[in-house]
């Protein structure tokens, strides 16, 4: 799992504020990075999964999530808007820290509640929770994020 996470797939200051405007942006960027062929099909999974249950958690983080045939690859992207979003969260607050999952469909089932599962475990660790938060470069959060997916999480 090491380097699953990549630098480019982590962005710092995303001038988005609404939840909207941050599913739209990682929408488009996974086609950019070629995650995904069409960002309409993306941002209706997002839609989808987000009319089951608001995906915001707590202490300003959620984990938008999409399964679709037009995702290629699985991915995370990470998105730190420049100010705070609203966002339907567990405690009430506002979202600082998206962490997006992108599944393709063929591998939705044990791939795709495993990699949620290692996220959720994540957010409850305040250390990472802290540096994630806290950071403000691309490959700091990325090498966070990976230290945890191996099993390295403080």
């Amino acid at each position: 799992m090491s380097g699953f996470v990549k630098k480019d797939e982590v962005f710092v200051d995303v001038p988005v504020s609404t939840r909207e405007e941050v599913l739209e942006f990682i929408s488009k960027e996974v086609v950019r990075l070629g995650v995904a062929d069409d960002e309409k099909t993306v941002l209706d999974a997002f839609h989808k999964r987000e009319s089951e249950g608001a995906t915001g958690l707590q202490g300003g983080f959620a984990i938008p999530h999409a399964q679709s045939d037009s995702i290629k690859k699985s991915a995370v992207i990470v998105v730190k808007p420049e100010k705070a979003v609203e966002w339907e969260t567990l405690d009430g607050n506002p979202v600082t820290v998206a962490i997006a999952l992108l599944c393709p469909t063929g591998e939705a089932g044990k791939g795709h509640l495993r990699m949620l599962s290692q996220l959720a475990v994540m957010l409850m660790r305040p250390k990472f929770c802290d540096t994630v938060r806290n950071a403000d470069d691309e490959e700091h959060i990325a090498e966070a994020i990976n230290s945890c997916l191996d099993g390295e999480c403080e």
